[in-house]
């Protein structure tokens, strides 16, 4: 698996499913601004996948069998809902904080424990993470005018966010 971030925004996302965890589903891909388009498992035709970017289905195996089937033919990704086999994409458990997200997947292995670990690193991310955006934002700016060379950027940013803690202006 290679973790990607997808900037759905404008592009066509075919959502097919119904019922309360496909509302929580497509709640998540609202937040996206994708150009949602939702039908019924019971409506579903290869063609609702023409121009589409991503599909999403949380169905039973045999529609998500069928939409894998045409997502394959048209070379777009889909996530199949709770099962993994008919999937070339997994949703993740996500953690958006201040301009910060953090994806956890289990493959679509365990989606339970991608739950539990997204519970967990979301109480362990600082409350003030967005103080932390801003410092690395600045320090980028001044490494770019600068041309630091990539490998003294970590430290550099390491000892900026130190600096936001000694003077105080973070916790």
């Amino acid at each position: 698996m290679h973790p990607l971030f997808l900037n759905l925004t404008g592009r066509r996302v075919v959502f097919i499913g119904e019922g309360r965890l496909a509302e929580e589903k497509l709640d998540q891909l609202r937040a996206t601004g994708a150009d949602l388009h939702v039908v019924s498992p019971a409506a579903f035709v290869p063609a609702d996948l023409d121009s589409a970017w991503l599909a999403v289905s949380v169905a039973p195996p045999d529609v998500n069998r069928q939409v894998a089937a045409a997502a394959d033919a048209r070379h777009i990704f889909v996530n199949a809902v709770d099962d993994p086999a008919h999937g070339t994409a997994y949703l993740s458990g996500v953690v958006r904080r201040a301009g910060v997200t953090i994806a956890i997947s289990t493959e679509g292995r365990a989606p339970a424990l991608t739950a539990l670990l997204r519970e967990a690193i979301d109480l362990l991310l600082p409350a003030d993470v967005d103080r932390w955006l801003d410092a690395a934002q600045e320090q980028r700016t001044e490494w770019k005018r600068s041309s630091v060379p990539m490998e003294q950027r970590k430290p550099r940013l390491l000892e900026a966010l130190n600096k936001l803690y000694r003077e105080g202006s973070c916790g």
